[in-house]
């Protein structure tokens, strides 16, 4: 495994069709189960501070409860406002139970 690649927790940790936060090192980063699938995302909204993993989760659209900004779980793309940054996403590996992600590359394998 590459050496940024870390451990965030295990798939049965994570519900079908939730999102829960993990802290990891300096980073607090939101896990999701979408349909079976695992998605990473940095836990805080970009907009202000807090936790996405607070928020509602739907169709892979993650709404912050603070002030209902929207971001594409798969891409990190903002879906409403008012936010206006997209969301950084990780590259997921899984490895028996355990979800890793790549903290060096984003979901759809690109250099961060």
């Amino acid at each position: 495994m590459a050496d940024n690649v870390v451990r965030v927790c295990a798939q049965s940790e994570i519900a079908p069709e939730t999102v829960k936060a993990y802290e990891v090192g300096d980073k607090r980063l939101a896990v999701y189960n979408l349909e079976g699938q695992y998605y990473v995302t940095d836990d805080e909204c970009t907009h202000a501070s807090a936790s996405l993993a607070d928020g509602f989760l739907e169709d892979g659209i993650i709404e912050c409860s603070l002030h209902s900004g929207a971001f594409d779980v798969k891409t990190g793309a903002v879906k409403s406002p008012p936010c206006s940054f997209a969301l950084r996403t990780y590259k997921v590996v899984l490895q028996g139970d355990d979800v890793f992600v790549d903290l060096d590359k984003d979901a759809a394998g690109e250099p961060a």
